[in-house]
């Protein structure tokens, strides 16, 4: 029987949002020490975690120095120096997820040629290197309309998405570098987590499915288990096992998806970190996303990842005419509910659709969960 050395247990998360928050809720239950860092002193790390750093983490140097505090890093957002992981790795460092798939799912335009590239199914695309050439091609009708743009890199959270549905739309077409999609008929938006550890070993969480803001694009609610017939899930599943092991990621990858009206499952984006599509693990699943990504890192063996009950999330987003200092209004009358537990965020401000905590529902079935989810829905508010 192996012994765990305590001073072991040492890990840096590059990104101090609610994400890593919840990590290090779960790392607290093994005594795991989390370094964080993140430009905001004020995040949700920021008084949880071990030690926090207050920097950029996509500056070179500083992700370099700071990741000399342990041996094994993770990430809570893409947006980090993956030069500076890179460099780290070859000195010796663990990191989670690969640097160099990192680099590839930080590029949108590489993420949709790499699903080309390893027969992954996704949907119809071509890659613009600037506005004018997207205009050009447009007025040469070699594009057609409906279609989705999305910015090759930065976009986060419904930003850097452009739907362009005719011709007028097209003044509000985004600048840079971006991906060019075929506007695909949904049916549903599902989402499949990953789980593949150091030795292939992979597992995959039961797909999701995902109702998003009709304005804010962000998901509203979450249904767990999707409602999908068994083929569509054991099919959602085999892809979102192909997707991490092309990727040769050791942790955890979100597999956004599409059920198209015709039946087909796409591939969206995806994700190599803890996901929105995941809070309902915590108190859903045997283990969580979190409990799973943390077993990848400290090379402990995979948790179950069957869902205990059917459960609804809710996404708490800021008010919209909103903005300061948050106030939660109807927190005690949610609270009182049986199989209703509330995460907050801990951020200090809140403005019109910022994500500022979540709501996990169970319930012996989807319909119960559902009428406390529109109880919930209307009663919690986060305003200023």
């Amino acid at each position: 029987m192996d012994a765990v050395n305590q001073k072991d247990l040492k890990l840096c998360i590059l990104g101090g949002g609610q994400l890593g928050k919840m990590l290090i809720e779960a790392a607290s239950d093994w005594n795991i020490q989390c370094f964080v860092l993140d430009p905001d002193p004020h995040c949700s790390c920021a008084h949880l975690a071990t030690e926090f750093t207050c920097g950029n983490f996509s500056d070179f140097d500083t992700v370099y120095n700071f990741c000399q505090k342990a041996d094994k890093v993770t990430i809570e957002i893409e947006h980090v120096n993956a030069e500076a992981l890179l460099l780290l790795q070859k000195e010796g460092k663990q990191i989670y997820p690969d640097p160099s798939a990192l680099q590839i799912i930080q590029d949108k335009g590489k993420q949709k040629a790499f699903f080309e590239d390893n027969a992954l199914p996704t949907s119809n695309f071509q890659i613009i290197e600037t506005k004018d050439e997207l205009l050009e091609l447009l007025s040469e009708e070699k594009i057609n309309f409906p279609f989705v743009q999305k910015s090759c890199k930065a976009g986060y959270d419904g930003k850097g998405v452009c739907v362009v549905r005719t011709k007028p739309d097209s003044r509000e077409l985004l600048d840079g570098e971006s991906v060019i999609e075929d506007l695909v008929e949904i049916d549903k938006e599902l989402s499949v987590i990953a789980v593949r550890n150091s030795t292939g070993i992979t597992l995959c969480f039961p797909p999701v499915e995902m109702e998003f803001h009709p304005t804010a694009n962000l998901v509203e609610y979450l249904h767990a288990p999707a409602g999908i017939s068994e083929r569509h899930r054991q099919l959602a599943e085999d892809i979102a096992v192909k997707t991490v092991t092309a990727f040769q990621i050791t942790g955890i990858l979100a597999v956004e998806m599409f059920l198209t009206k015709k039946g087909e499952i796409l591939i969206n984006e995806v994700a190599p970190r803890p996901h929105n599509s995941g809070h309902h693990t915590i108190e859903a699943n045997y283990v969580s996303q979190y409990q799973q990504l943390l077993r990848c890192i400290f090379d402990i063996p995979l948790g179950a990842t069957e869902l205990r009950s059917p459960a609804i999330m809710v996404n708490l987003l800021g008010e919209a005419g909103y903005q300061g200092e948050a106030k939660y209004y109807g927190l005690k009358e949610c609270l009182s509910m049986q199989g209703v537990y509330v995460h907050l965020y801990g951020k200090k401000m809140t403005k019109p659709f910022r994500k500022m905590g979540h709501v996990t529902i169970l319930a012996e079935n989807i319909s119960a969960a559902k009428e406390k989810a529109k109880f919930i829905k209307d009663t919690l508010k986060v305003i200023a």
